[in-house]
């Protein structure tokens, strides 16, 4: 009985209230999105941001970025170094104020940092509250150095003197805790790459150095990378572009201060048939835009409307142009620098601010007035190109109604190839997406019906980075997926966007051969995927099937293995002269195999699609699916492991 007025007894002990950073190790999700690999990688750029906020002041030119042996990260500035004279307020060295205290730091004076990245104040502290042992160590301005360390979050001694020196800045050192990254805790250098190559083009004149002291190049050096940029975003385009055709002949680029906000743009038009505009507010990647992505898009349209509707040029089209005509084909990136950014949720992706829109939107304008006056050759090539983007958009709106067609008995038929499954709970369905009608047959049968459907799909799907956007929406194994998923393009609020309301699977498993043609095919679905289903990555939708490469036999004894390693292992454990037969493709397996190896929740594995930078997907998808050979070479003697390439 007591345990039961114990339970119902609401007092104010039953209040809590949590010590130091505790509250953080209990939700770290809230402060760092997640506690996987993203979240991971979101520490360092924490504490890359606090340099970066002091170069912004003007106060610092170098950082350096390492993976060190064991793993952890040591993040070096030459900045002024965190304060370390006791707190007036906390009674306690202000470097430990900062590195124990959420909320804490210069951001919050306006004299400090007139620019910052970290508003919610999240910051440093809570890479220490995450860490299982953080160093921190400051060169200061008195010519002495300093140090302090912490054990998740606590401070194991006050701050002490080390030493002297004549540098200046701060050097943190952490190693994340693997009770909270359960995961992983293992670094991606290729991650970490991207968003320090990010970096040094948002802020020119900055030196990034990037090491992972894990592996040695084959001079046996580290492998180190150093990113520096004297243009920033022009030189950012023309990295982002590199693998598509210009069609004018400058970058269009400006860089300007409008009533106290700094705003960089940088634009170019291409021949491809996708808008690819990176937006970012004081170097935060806002990928759900916000209200600088919102003047940018009127500035532009405004602009090359008034430019378009003057000589008479637009006077042959039979229908209205739109503003999604006049960014088909551009690649921009835009970047503001405000004081007070006031974003929509704690993650950072989008901007509320409303004073921004309007410098935004009048130094686009400016920039590309007088471009299209200097350049009246590129005018005309950027109207005609927007001129075919709305015939295009005309004949994109008919094939689309065609995915879309509603018969009179109301309701569109689903595709005669699917097979569909029992269960009408998409949480619970699945629809694997099968090369070939062959291997679709053995899926059918080896599936369990009550959850899994099967869709295959005739060889090569069109590669839809050459396409444009009504061929897309005419292709037969394109607008299957379509309608099989049961996604419609346009909600109430965007016409181009995809309406997942209806969606009919909460998994999409691409499966496919592993060969060559199976990953050829594997990629051009996830082409497909990444420029018209974004939203199906970015909600984890969409699977990649793992089918195993060679079956071990010796006897009654069988076993599975995924790669060469676990097939000599196997071999060895049976004691030798084993049988190996090595799978082409799906349809070498029976159903029952298929069943055991890759489709079965309990023992198969999958791996998730997710996108880490947006940025870095397009440049890749651009380079591997475009015209351009000698990068794409490049990237796969990089990437392919065990490939042998014939030079």
């Amino acid at each position: 009985m007591s345990e039961e007025i114990k339970k119902s007894n609401y007092s104010a002990d039953s209040i809590q209230a949590l010590e130091g950073m505790e509250h953080v190790r209990m939700r770290p999700s809230m402060y760092i999105g997640d506690v996987g690999v993203r979240g991971l990688h979101h520490l360092v750029y924490e504490v890359v941001d606090n340099s970066i906020d002091e170069a912004m002041g003007g106060h610092c030119d170098a950082i350096r970025v390492d993976i060190n042996e064991d793993g952890s990260i040591s993040v070096e500035d030459n900045g002024r170094g965190i304060p370390v004279g006791i707190h007036k307020k906390e009674g306690v060295s202000a470097l430990e104020v900062v590195m124990t205290k959420i909320g804490a730091g210069g951001k919050f004076d306006k004299d400090s940092y007139k620019v910052s990245g970290g508003l919610h104040g999240v910051g440093v502290s809570v890479v220490n509250a995450l860490s299982n042992h953080l160093r921190a160590t400051v060169h200061s301005a008195d010519g002495k150095v300093y140090e302090q360390e912490y054990e998740k979050g606590k401070a194991l001694y006050p701050v002490k003197q080390i030493g002297t020196t004549d540098k200046r800045g701060t050097i943190v050192t952490f190693y994340p805790d693997p009770t909270i990254f359960t995961q992983s805790i293992e670094y991606s250098y290729d991650t970490l790459s991207a968003r320090m190559r990010e970096l040094s083009f948002l802020n020119k004149g900055i030196t990034i150095t990037f090491t992972d002291k894990r592996e040695k190049d084959k001079d046996g050096n580290f492998v180190s990378e150093v990113f520096h940029s004297t243009e920033g975003l022009k030189e950012y385009i023309r990295y982002l572009d590199g693998n598509r055709e210009p069609i004018i002949g400058h970058v269009i680029s400006m860089d300007s201060e409008k009533g106290d906000i700094p705003v960089e743009v940088a634009l170019i038009y291409n021949t491809s048939y996708s808008e690819n505009i990176f937006s970012y507010v004081n170097n935060i990647n806002t990928h759900e835009g916000g209200t600088h992505l919102q003047g940018f898009r009127m500035g532009l349209t405004r602009t090359l409307k008034k430019y378009a509707d003057s000589p008479g040029l637009l006077d042959k089209l039979k229908f209205e142009i739109t503003g999604d005509d006049f960014r088909e084909g551009l690649t921009a990136i835009i970047s503001v620098k405000v004081a007070e950014p006031q974003f929509e949720g704690q993650t950072k992706t989008k901007l509320g601010n409303r004073e921004v829109v309007s410098p935004v939107s009048q130094a686009v304008g400016d920039m590309i007035e007088a471009y299209l006056e200097e350049n009246p050759n590129d005018a005309r090539i950027i109207v005609q190109k927007v001129i075919l983007a709305a015939q295009a958009r005309h004949a994109a709106k008919k094939a689309r109604e065609m995915v879309q067609r509603k018969t009179v008995m109301g309701g569109g038929g689903l595709p005669g190839k699917l097979s569909d499954c029992s269960e009408q709970d998409p949480a619970k369905c699945e629809v694997f997406l099968v090369e070939g009608d062959s291997a679709g047959g053995t899926a059918k049968q080896g599936r369990d019906r009550m959850f899994q459907a099967i869709l295959p799909l005739r060889g090569k799907i069109l590669n839809v980075e050459k396409a444009m956007q009504h061929k897309v929406f005419e292709n037969e194994e394109i607008r299957n997926i379509f309608t099989a998923l049961g996604v419609t393009v346009g909600t109430e609020e965007d016409s181009k966007a995809l309406n997942i309301s209806k969606l009919r699977y909460h998994k999409v498993v691409i499966m496919c051969d592993a060969d060559v043609d199976g990953s050829h095919i594997s990629t051009l679905i996830l082409t497909f995927f990444f420029r018209f289903m974004k939203e199906l990555i970015e909600n984890g939708h969409i699977y990649i099937a793992a089918p195993p490469l060679y079956l071990v036999k010796k006897g009654n004894k069988k076993e599975y293995a995924w790669n060469d390693n676990q097939r000599d292992i196997i071999a060895q454990n049976m004691g030798g002269s084993v049988s190996i037969q090595r799978y082409k493709g799906l349809g070498e397996m029976n159903a029952e195999q298929l069943w055991d190896t890759t489709m079965n929740p309990e023992f198969r594995t999958m791996r998730q699609v997710n996108i880490d930078s947006l940025a870095e997907a397009d440049r890749i998808f651009s380079m591997l699916m475009g015209d351009e050979v000698p990068p794409r070479r490049e990237f796969i003697e990089k990437n392919a492991a065990y490939a042998k390439i014939d030079a």
